[in-house]
């Protein structure tokens, strides 16, 4: 049936749009799930997400408030739909490893309830993969250029923190659960396994922290703004543009063009005069 169709299936074109037909069915369907899982998982079941926290905590464990917060920030800008502009992104870049993503995502709010760390950690490993294939290849394929805000802002920025979600957040928590480093919910068990939470570096919202944590978060909230500053600096005093330059072969010909016009204005004059004279 495909062969008696009048197009080609081997032009680019056509490959294209196929594949953007694909997404355009795969992608929403597989934020449609990771978003209706993650909201069973942490509203209904029980014990949900939120209090496997509260059940296992450790040197990094997250803030649950705030660490919801960022979850549904992140599927929200992740639903806006696949038409406009983002259609080469998707297509030549992302592909269909966000759609893994969201599913690698989905299973493992599952594994997360049922307490299988062990295999949510794997899980959490194989999504920080999918994600940074799909920030590289997105750098590569459709980088991010002032004069398109919207895909910095509907693109590049949710796939960003999609991948800090695992990275910073997620996998080192599961990882510190499955090796046994947390304790009992007493505050004199809180100093227990500092030291492994001081190596990961995360700044936790959630307290009393151990002192090096402490002293983690407050050198890198200090650093962080100091950082971002520094670099906007930089990039205003050493990256400006200066003025376009004309192509030296254009100056002969602008005076020639003027002495041709000059010259004719000339001839002109003298022709008036004759006919006065006559």
């Amino acid at each position: 049936m495909m062969e008696s169709l009048p197009v080609h299936m081997s032009n680019p074109a056509v490959q294209d749009f196929l594949s953007l037909i694909r997404l355009q069915v795969l992608t929403p369907l597989s934020l449609s799930v990771n978003i209706a899982t993650v909201l069973v998982c942490s509203s209904i079941v029980k014990p949900s997400i939120l209090d496997i926290i509260k059940l296992y905590p450790a040197s990094i464990s997250p803030h649950p408030a705030w660490l919801a917060v960022y979850v549904i920030l992140i599927l929200l800008s992740l639903a806006y739909p696949c038409q406009g502009p983002r259609h080469k992104a998707l297509v030549k870049a992302v592909g269909l490893s966000l759609v893994l993503a969201n599913w690698a995502m989905a299973v493992w709010a599952i594994a997360w309830i049922l307490r299988m760390f062990l295999f949510s950690t794997i899980m959490l490993g194989i999504l920080f993969l999918l994600l940074v294939y799909s920030n590289v290849a997105l750098l590569i394929y459709h980088a991010p250029t002032y004069s398109r805000p919207f895909d910095m802002a509907l693109i590049h920025a949710p796939l960003r923190f999609f991948m800090i979600l695992p990275l910073s957040l997620l996998f080192p928590y599961s990882l510190f659960i499955t090796l046994g480093l947390t304790y009992a919910s007493h505050p004199e068990d809180y100093a227990l396994h500092p030291w492994p939470g001081f190596a990961v570096i995360i700044i936790w919202a959630a307290s009393p922290k151990p002192a090096p944590v402490f002293i983690t978060v407050v050198l890198f909230t200090v650093h962080h703004p100091l950082a971002l500053i520094s670099a906007l600096i930089y990039d205003q005093l050493w990256h400006r543009r200066g003025r376009i330059a004309l192509p030296p072969d254009d100056a002969p010909v602008s005076r020639r063009s003027r002495r041709d016009q000059w010259r004719g204005t000339n001839k002109f004059q003298q022709v008036l005069r004759l006919n006065a004279d006559v």
